[in-house]
Formats: C-alpha cells, structure tokens, sequence
C-alpha cells in the first residue's frame, strides 16, 4: 500500500487556512496595524530570499526540488542558504505563515505556523534526512552535523 503524502506548500495552504479560521472564530487583535505590517514586511522579505535563493541552488545543482522524492536527488545542495538551513524552503514557507498571522492581527495565529514546524519535522524533514542519508551517506551526515534543520 502506497503511503499518500502531501506537498509541503499544501500544508503550508491547510496550516495558513487554519489560522484563518481561528481568526474568524476567535476575533482577538494583537492591536498596533502599522508595527504588525512591518513585521509582516520584513518576514515576508526573509522568505523570499530563503525561497528563491533555496530553489536557485537546486536548479545550479541540476538536482531535483521535488520533496515528496529526496531518493531522486543527484546532488547535495550545500552553498548559498544551505549553508546556514538544511531546510531553508521549509523555512520560507514557515516565515510566510508567520507573515500571515501578523496580517491577520490575532495571538492564536501562532498556531498555524507551530503546526507546520512539527508537520514539516515529522512528515517530512525526517523521511527526506533518512532518504539523503541512504542516498549521500558520510557526506550527508557530516554536513548534517555543521548546519541546523531550520536555522
């Protein structure tokens, strides 16, 4: 039996709209509009440096950047943001969630982008870790050791 996985930007939709909901159900404002836009700003900034900086290296890497196959990866990606993330595209996503619960202005956001961290480690990042480590061996442990999951 094939196990069904879903897409990393999918849970981040799923994890997003769940904050959403809460917002609606839960109406709470964290007040101050304009400092909450900055924040938004300068996260949505950082994603978008992790993101395309993440997708560049794979795509000088001629490797592949789907996550639901890491077995498939021909190359480790090591320069660039992956120097200070092994998971700098999960990161984006989760800066973006972050950007969207400071839009939506209500403390129980939060929720959502703790929601996608432990998703991400659990269905994820770990299945990918042992599949790069099968793949790469000492080379992937080694890097594994001088760079963090998230940051």
């Amino acid at each position: 039996m094939k196990k069904i996985r879903i897409p990393p930007p999918v849970w981040m939709l799923i994890c997003g709209a769940i904050a959403f909901v809460l917002n609606k159900l839960y109406p709470m404002s964290l007040g101050g509009a304009s400092e909450r836009l900055l924040i938004v700003g300068v996260c949505l900034l950082f994603a978008a440096v992790f993101l395309a900086n993440s997708l560049l290296g794979f795509i000088r890497s001629k490797t592949t950047v789907n996550p639901l196959r890491p077995e498939k990866a021909t190359s480790l990606v090591m320069t660039g943001v992956y120097r200070f993330s092994r998971n700098p595209m999960y990161l984006g996503m989760l800066l973006c969630l972050c950007a969207w619960g400071f839009y939506l202005g209500n403390i129980l956001t939060i929720l959502g982008p703790i929601m996608f961290g432990i998703i991400m480690n659990t269905l994820q990042i770990s299945p990918e870790e042992q599949a790069l480590r099968g793949k790469f061996g000492d080379a992937y442990i080694d890097y594994c050791s001088k760079v963090r999951r998230w940051l």
